[in-house]
C-alpha cells in the first residue's frame, strides 16, 4: 500500500514545481498551469510521518525489550536468591544513569542500522523472509557495536548476558511486527481494499505483458481496468483510443495511467497534462520524453522499468486517523441515540404499515453499490412511485427531491425534519461503506443519470453528513451540490471534518431537513 518497488534509482528528488523548470518550452507555451506546490511536499510529509512512526515503534520495542530482559535476569530468574532485586530496586536500576544511557544508545544504534537497511518502507516486492533476515541482520549489527563499545569502555555494570538476550528478543520483536504489518497490508490488497485502478495506454505486447503480470500479482495492490490504444484490435479490454482518455478514466474510476506505447513525445505530453487535470498518477514504461522524466524516480514493477512523471499522494496517516474517528464516533453515537431510534421505531410501526428499517441500494466510493440503512419515512411502495413523480422533481439535475413528497408519512416528516431517519447509517460507517463526513450517497437510478464530471464525487467514501449539508442544504441546484462535494474532496483535512461535524449539530437542531 505505502511501499515502493525495489530498484528505485537514487536520482535526486525535487518538488513538482522545480521539475517543471526542466520541461520542454512548448509545454509552457501550451498553457499548462504549474501544479500546486504542495503536491510533492504533501507526499514528502506523509512519508516522513509514517517513517517517524516506524522509528518510534522500533525505539519503544528496543527499550521495552531491554527493560524486560533486565527484569527476567535479576528479578524473576532467582526470586529466592539473596541477589534478587525487589521491583522498586529493579526500576531504579533500569533508570540509573549507566543502564539508561546504554539502553538509549542501543535503541539509537538499532534505528540507525534499520535505516541503513531501508527497513522503514513496506517494499511489497521484498519477501517476508527477506525482510525478516534484514531485520535480524540490522539488530545483530547494532548489538555487536554495543558489545564492542561496552568492552572498550571497560564498563563492569552492564551484564553482557542481558545485552545478548536483548539482541535476540529485539530481533524477534522488530521482525515480528514488520511481518504482522506486511501480512495486514497484503491481505487488504488481496481483498481488493485500497487497490489502485490502472488504465494502460497501449495494448501491444508490452502493455499486455504488464497487465498480465499485475493481474497475477494482485497482492501488490493494482487492478487493471482496461486499455487505451490508437489502433483498436478487437480486444474487449480496449476501451477506446488515447483521445478518449478523459471519458474512460472517469468512467472506470482510474487512479493510475501506465503508458507502454512506442515513444511519441507529443502524445505523452498531452497525456501528462490530462493526467494532471484528472489528478491521476502517470507512469511511463520507459522514456524521458523531452525532459518530463528528468530527475524523476525510476522504479521496477515486476521487472518493468517505470518512470513516475506525476504522482497524486494518498494521505495514508490522515485516512487511518479518519477511519479510527469514524469507528469510535459511530459506536458512541449509536449508543447515545439508541433510545431515540427505539422510540422512532415504535412510532413508525404505529403510523404506517411496513418495516422499520429501509435498506436502499446506494452508490459509494468508486461506484461500488451497497445497502444504505435508514429509518423508513415513506409508504411501503414508495420506490415504485418514484418514476411517475420525476416530472415534479424540485432539484435541478439527476438527484430527485420534493419538499412535499406525497409518499412521506406523517411520522416520516418529523423524522426527516431533524435527520433522525439517517441515524442507522452509523452502521454503514462501522462496516466501512461510509464515513461520518463525505458526499451524500445517491440512489442507483440517480447515479445512472450522472454526467462524466459528476463521477468525481465518488472518489471518496460517502458520508452521513457533508459540506453541502451544512452550507446549502435547501439549495435545489445539483450543480451547487457537486461544487461543494468537489471542494470538500480537493481540500480535505481532519480539521475540515471536525468543522463539518460541529456545524452539523446546529443544522440538525434547526430542523431544516426534508
Amino acid at each position: 500500500m505505502n511501499g515502493t518497488a525495489t530498484g528505485r534509482s537514487r536520482a535526486p528528488s525535487v518538488t513538482k514545481a522545480e521539475s517543471l523548470d526542466d520541461l520542454a518550452p512548448e509545454l509552457w507555451l501550451s498553457g499548462a498551469k504549474a501544479p500546486p506546490g504542495r503536491t510533492r511536499t504533501t507526499h514528502k510529509h506523509t512519508g516522513l510521518a509514517r517513517q517517524a512512526a516506524y522509528v518510534a515503534i522500533d525505539f519503544a520495542l528496543v527499550c521495552i525489550g531491554g527493560a524486560g530482559v533486565f527484569w527476567l535476569r535479576f528479578g524473576l530468574a532467582s526470586p529466592f536468591s539473596n541477589a534478587a532485586l525487589s521491583p522498586a530496586s529493579l526500576f531504579e536500576q533500569v533508570l540509573s544513569a549507566s543502564y539508561l544511557g546504554f539502553l538509549i544508545l542501543y535503541a539509537g544504534l538499532v534505528v540507525l542500522a534499520c535505516m541503513s537497511q531501508d527497513l522503514y518502507r513496506t517494499v511489497r516486492e521484498r519477501s517476508a523472509w527477506e525482510e525478516t533476515a534484514i531485520a535480524v541482520k540490522a539488530v545483530g549489527f547494532a548489538t555487536a557495536l554495543l558489545v564492542l563499545f561496552i568492552f572498550t569502555s571497560g564498563n563492569k555494570e552492564i551484564s553482557r548476558l542481558v545485552v545478548l538476550c536483548s539482541g535476540a528478543s529485539n530481533a524477534a520483536a522488530l521482525a515480528g511486527w514488520r511481518y504482522a504489518k506486511r501480512h495486514y497490508v497484503l491481505r487488504r490488497a488481496e481483498r481488493g481494499e485500497g487497490v489502485s485502478r490502472v488504465l494502460i495506454v497501449g495494448a501491444g505486447k508490452l502493455g499486455c505483458a504488464l497487465a498480465a503480470w499485475l493481474e497475477e500479482n494482485r497482492q501488490l495492490g493494482y487492478q487493471v481496468c482496461g486499455f487505451l490504444d490508437p489502433h483498436p484490435n478487437g480486444d474487449a479490454r480496449v476501451l477506446g483510443s488515447v483521445h478518449d482518455l478523459r471519458k474512460v478514466a472517469l468512467g472506470q474510476f482510474a487512479d493510475q495511467l501506465f503508458v507502454t506505447l512506442p515513444a511519441d513525445r507529443e502524445m505523452v505530453k498531452e497525456i501528462f497534462l490530462e493526467a494532471r487535470r484528472l489528478r491521476l498518477s502517470l507512469n511511463v514504461v520507459p522514456d524521458l520524453y523531452d525532459g518530463l522524466g528528468w530527475r524523476a524516480p525510476v522504479e521496477t514493477i515486476g521487472g518493468f522499468p517505470v518512470i513516475e512523471l506525476h504522482g497524486e499522494p494518498i494521505p495514508v496517516m490522515g485516512l487511518a486517523v479518519k477511519r479510527g474517528i469514524d469507528l469510535l464516533g459511530a459506536v458512541a453515537l449509536l449508543l447515545l441515540t439508541a433510545p431515540v431510534m427505539a422510540m422512532a421505531a415504535i412510532w413508525i410501526r404505529c403510523d404506517s404499515a411496513g418495516p422499520v428499517l429501509y435498506p436502499a441500494m446506494r452508490v459509494g466510493k468508486k461506484g461500488r453499490k451497497f445497502r444504505c440503512y435508514k429509518l423508513r419515512t415513506m409508504v411501503e411502495e414508495a420506490d415504485a412511485q418514484k418514476d411517475t413523480l420525476r416530472g415534479t422533481n424540485e432539484r435541478n439535475g439527476p438527484c430527485f427531491k420534493m419538499e412535499n413528497d406525497p409518499r412521506v408519512t406523517r411520522c416520516g416528516r418529523w423524522l426527516r425534519k431533524f435527520s433522525i431517519d439517517e441515524l442507522p447509517q452509523l452502521l454503514n460507517v462501522m462496516f466501512g461503506q461510509m464515513s461520518l463526513v463525505g458526499p451524500r450517497p445517491h440512489p442507483v437510478d440517480d447515479f445512472e443519470r450522472y454526467s462524466l464530471e459528476h463521477l468525481r464525487r465518488l472518489d471518496v467514501k460517502p458520508g452521513v453528513t457533508g459540506l453541502w449539508q451544512v452550507k446549502a442544504r435547501r439549495d435545489p441546484s445539483f450543480d451547487t451540490n457537486i461544487v461543494l462535494d468537489l471542494e470538500y474532496i480537493e481540500n480535505w483535512s481532519l480539521r475540515l471534518d471536525a468543522s463539518i461535524l460541529l456545524r452539523t449539530i446546529s443544522v440538525v437542531l434547526e430542523g431544516g431537513g426534508q
